[in-house]
C-alpha cells in the first residue's frame, strides 16, 4: 500500500510547528509559518482559536500554497471542514472534536488524522481507532491551550514510546531547556509552541532546538 501523502515527512520529523498568533510578537500566522519553512521545519500544524472562520480559510489557503511548494506537510486543528476545503495534508483532533472514524469518513483514506492523547487508554483507543498519529501530553504545563488538561508527565512519554506503534509528537510545554529529557525519554518528534512562535529570531531558536535533538548523547 503506497504511504499516505504527508505522513513520510511527518515520520521523519523533529520538530513539528504549531502557529499561535497570539504569542507571534505581532506577526501573523502567514508570517511565522513562513519562518518556520525558511528554518526547516517540515510539519507545520495551523492552530488557531480565535478567528472567524473565514479568516482562518483564507489564512490555509495562502499557507497551503506555502507549504505544497516547499514540501511541507500541512495539517490542520479540529476543523476536518477547512482541511479539505484547502487541500491540506491532515487534520489534527481532540478528544472532545469528532470521532476519528466519522472524521475518516468524511476526508477518505488519503488525508492523515492526528489525535491528541492523554493517557495509555486514550493511546491504545487510537491506534484502534484508524488514525495515522497520535499526540502525547501536555508533558509539561502549558498555558498556550486555554482547556487543556493536567500535565500527564514524562511517565505516558515513555509508555507512548514503548508501546504504541503510530508516529506521536510530544507536546506541552516544552522549552529549550528541557527539550533533551524529552528527547531522551523516546520523543523523536516534539511541538514546541510558543518556544518557537515566541521567539525573536525563529531561525536561531529552530537550529538551537535541532541541535539539541540531533545529539547521540542526550
Amino acid at each position: 500500500m503506497a504511504i499516505k501523502r504527508g505522513l513520510a515527512t511527518l515520520m521523519k520529523a523533529d520538530i513539528y510547528g504549531i502557529t499561535a498568533e497570539e504569542y507571534s510578537l505581532g506577526r501573523s500566522n502567514i508570517e511565522v509559518a513562513g519562518l518556520m519553512i525558511a528554518s526547516g521545519i517540515k510539519v507545520i500544524q495551523y492552530r488557531e482559536k480565535e478567528k472567524k472562520l473565514r479568516q482562518k480559510y483564507d489564512e490555509c489557503l495562502v499557507i497551503r500554497k506555502m507549504t505544497r511548494v516547499a514540501g511541507v506537510t500541512f495539517i490542520i486543528n479540529d476543523h476536518v471542514d477547512l482541511a479539505l476545503l484547502v487541500d491540506a495534508d491532515g487534520v489534527h483532533l481532540g478528544q472532545d472534536d469528532l470521532p476519528p472514524l466519522k472524521v475518516r469518513e468524511l476526508a477518505g483514506e488519503e488525508m492523515l488524522i492526528g489525535l491528541s492523547t492523554h493517557s495509555p487508554v486514550q493511546a491504545e483507543a487510537a491506534v484502534k481507532s484508524g488514525v495515522d498519529y497520535i499526540g502525547v501530553g501536555p508533558i509539561f504545563a502549558t498555558q498556550t491551550k486555554k482547556d487543556v488538561c493536567e500535565p500527564v508527565g514524562l511517565e505516558y512519554l515513555e509508555y507512548a514510546a514503548k508501546n504504541i506503534k503510530l508516529p506521536f509528537v510530544a507536546i506541552g510545554g516544552i522549552k529549550e531547556h528541557n527539550l533533551a529529557e524529552v528527547s531522551r525519554r523516546g520523543a523523536a518528534c516534539v511541538a514546541l509552541v510558543t518556544e518557537i512562535v515566541g521567539a525573536e529570531d525563529i531561525a536561531a531558536k529552530v537550529c538551537a532546538l535541532k541541535a539539541i535533538l540531533s545529539r547521540k548523547e542526550v
